[in-house]
């Protein structure tokens, strides 16, 4: 098949889980021996052509929020209608605005939700109607809508009656590293340090952590990795509520080699958020065998599977003795304490969530679902 990805940012990228899924999913499916364009969004950046064999199509746009992403989504479908695809896939919902324009032209399409993106604090009153009704054009319009989570899909159904197809990120196994970029640069030796990495936005909830974390018996620091640039209202009260605090390390933006090393050698690490999609830091600080702590929002709770530790969301205090107990029962930093889970029942588990969320697997049900629509 040949197939168009349209929504993400950039790939290769991080700058968000989207691109991780994009990047993930075309460069397994070129594998399979299809055929994957994808529409990068182009703003200077330095082009590329092809990357793990997938094409990459730049679209310009400009770097202004207002304008960013809707401007690419309609030059990226422009485009697309005049090329032929079997499948245009939509990740987001706020390139999903323009899904009726790739029907009127006769494409297939596919719409990816990774959540339900109008919840979150950052976007304005236009922004928020604008990805309400992009969620409402993928309902409405798109041949197959996919979700990342069992509350979503309740939603999509409950609100559209809209029968989504849950397909969740993957996880991929990877090899722990020692201690080497972060000893030189942050003084971290390993198991000395609490890490959270994820965005730094409000629904991330890192006001909490960083609330709990003052209020610990530890000598642990609390890594902090996520952009601190440019500098937001929020991210300037983080900075705030932060000061003093020598242990508190701001690493800003991580990727490669150091992002693993955080990774491998965190002692745990917490994902305290209020609003998720498919979290994919969280899927792959399993994959490293990392320990977490994430609070108990069903999309958290219900990506783990059994896994690792839960808090009350939004609720400091709850975080705090969470924190204390696995910092008091190195042995037990693994379970969930509060259901008196074993180490060995949660290694189980862990390999449980390995097979469930294989890249590979997911591969193979997105194809399924796009051969579905040749039919």
């Amino acid at each position: 098949m040949k197939i168009a990805m349209i929504g993400h940012k950039r790939i290769p990228s991080r700058s968000g889980g989207i691109e991780v899924v994009v990047e993930e999913l075309s460069k397994r499916m070129v594998q399979r021996g299809h055929s994957v364009d994808a529409y990068n969004r182009y703003c200077g950046e330095e082009k590329i052509k092809e990357y793990e064999g997938i094409h990459m199509i730049e679209i310009p746009t400009y770097n202004v929020p207002a304008v960013h992403a809707m401007l690419y989504s309609l030059l990226a479908t422009i485009r697309s209608i005049f090329t032929k695809y079997d499948v245009v896939h939509y990740h987001a919902e706020g390139p999903c605005v323009m899904i009726p324009l790739a029907k009127l032209f006769g494409k297939k399409t596919v719409a990816t939700i990774h959540g339900l993106d109008w919840q979150r604090s950052k976007w304005g009153g236009f922004a928020t109607k604008y990805l309400m009704f992009g969620e409402k054009m993928a309902a409405k319009h798109a041949d197959e809508v996919i979700v990342l989570s069992k509350n979503v899909q309740k939603y999509f159904k409950d609100t559209y009656d809209c029968d989504a197809v849950m397909i969740p990120n993957g996880i991929e196994r990877v090899t722990p590293i020692a201690p080497d970029k972060i000893k030189s640069g942050y003084g971290l030796n390993g198991g000395d340090y609490i890490l959270f990495l994820a965005r730094i936005t409000p629904e991330k909830g890192l006001d909490y952590l960083i609330d709990a974390y003052k209020k610990l018996s530890t000598d642990k620091k609390l890594v902090i990795a996520g952009s601190i640039e440019p500098e937001t209202e929020y991210i300037a009260s983080v900075k705030e509520k932060a000061k003093g605090c020598d242990n508190i390390i701001f690493t800003n933006f991580v990727s490669g080699q150091t992002l693993a090393e955080l990774f491998s050698n965190c002692y745990v690490y917490v994902l305290p958020s209020d609003i998720e999609g498919m979290p994919m830091s969280l899927l792959e600080a399993v994959g490293y065998d990392t320990k977490v702590i994430v609070s108990d929002i069903p999309e958290n709770v219900d990506c783990l599977y059994g896994y690792g530790n839960s808090f009350e969301h939004g609720n400091a205090e709850s975080l705090r003795e969470v924190l204390q107990f696995c910092l008091d029962h190195e042995d037990m930093r693994e379970c969930d304490y509060k259901e008196g889970a074993t180490a060995a029942m949660t290694r189980k588990k862990r390999e449980e969530l390995i097979e469930k969320y294989d890249w590979d697997n997911i591969t193979d049900q997105t194809l399924e679902l796009y051969k579905s629509l040749q039919k």
